[in-house]
């Protein structure tokens, strides 16, 4: 099968699961290529990472500046970024195939996310509903571009938060995202580690605040 899209997945200190996340991915049998991009792991994610037909390079940290990295070295016609903690469905090839066969510009999966929390499948209903209405997409949606799209645009803004909806303002520009149905699956550990109506409150006042010309920099500390 020609390879048709190169799966990027910046990673930083996850050694206790990217193996598992890995074999996974692998055992999809997409028409793709891996690449890992580590941003200065301390804990082994580097040796774990090390599996056959997954690329490891490694990047300054930062997921966008790790994103870019994994992007310059990808030989496909697709980019696909894909976070550590976010698992693409079984039906992955049958979905992209719609991708191939439109030459769609760009797009996202809808996600569902895992969790104890009844308020997660809500969490994941509003992400998804949002980003169909306002045509912007977030990194666990598992966003894909063209890669001469990407590079045309200079890829990801090099700054520390935001940078998936920075991207997404520009791709508008262009098309509105092909939204698949996925549900690619996405870790709700940090809602419930931090409360799911609290993180959705921080999320939606860090989203209006960007809007309103605050820095990335300044939110990053807000986020942390």
């Amino acid at each position: 099968m020609t390879m048709k899209v190169s799966i990027i997945i910046p990673v930083l200190n996850e050694a206790s699961g990217i193996e598992q996340m890995l074999t996974a991915l692998l055992a999809l049998k997409l028409p793709a290529e891996v690449i890992v991009v580590d941003g200065g792991s301390d804990d082994g994610t580097i040796k774990q990472a090390q599996l056959p037909s997954v690329l490891v390079i490694e990047a300054p940290r930062g997921r966008a500046r790790q994103m870019n990295a994994g992007a310059a070295v990808a030989q496909a016609d697709y980019l696909l970024f894909l976070h550590a903690d976010t698992r693409l469905p079984e039906s992955t090839t049958q979905q992209l195939e719609r991708v191939f066969k439109k030459q769609a510009a760009w797009g996202r999966f809808d996600v569902r996310v895992s969790g104890q929390a009844k308020m997660l499948a809500v969490v994941a209903h509003l992400m998804n509903w949002r980003s169909r209405l306002s045509g912007i997409a977030t990194g666990d949606q598992a966003i894909f571009v063209k890669r001469e799209l990407f590079e045309v645009l200079n890829g990801f803004a090099d700054q520390p938060l935001m940078e998936d909806i920075e991207l997404s303002k520009r791709l508008l520009a262009h098309a509105r995202p092909l939204c698949l149905k996925g549900p690619a699956l996405t870790s709700g550990r940090r809602w419930e580690q931090h409360g799911v109506w609290s993180t959705i409150t921080l999320m939606w006042w860090l989203r209006w605040r960007y809007w309103r010309g605050e820095s990335a920099e300044k939110l990053a500390k807000d986020y942390s």
